[in-house]
């Protein structure tokens, strides 16, 4: 099955949690941080104006982003998880990272 998102919709897979803290501690599943970041893999069309005519996205295919602990809406398609969110939901694109 494909989504595709529709209008300023976005398509976003949630980065796996942190394992372990930064001193080494191992975390539990239940104690893992959803992460706060993902990978954009499918952007809409745009979001329609005022006049009619469709606005580019400003995030793209491939983007790495960072967006609000309850942003978007969580979907299972085949057994993944996908997040479907506007892109006014994203905080900023990550540039830079892998």
């Amino acid at each position: 099955m494909k989504l595709v998102p529709l209008g300023d919709k976005l398509i976003v897979r949630r980065l796996e949690a942190e394992e372990t803290t930064s001193g080494g501690i191992v975390l539990p599943e239940g104690a893992r941080e959803k992460p706060k970041q993902g990978r954009v893999l499918s952007v809409g069309d745009g979001r329609l104006a005022a006049d009619g005519m469709r606005v580019e996205l400003g995030v793209h295919d491939g983007d790495r982003v960072l967006f609000n602990r309850y942003a978007g809406t969580e979907v299972k398609i085949d057994n993944e998880e996908f997040l479907i969110m506007s892109e006014d939901e994203v905080l900023a694109i990550l540039e830079g990272v892998a």
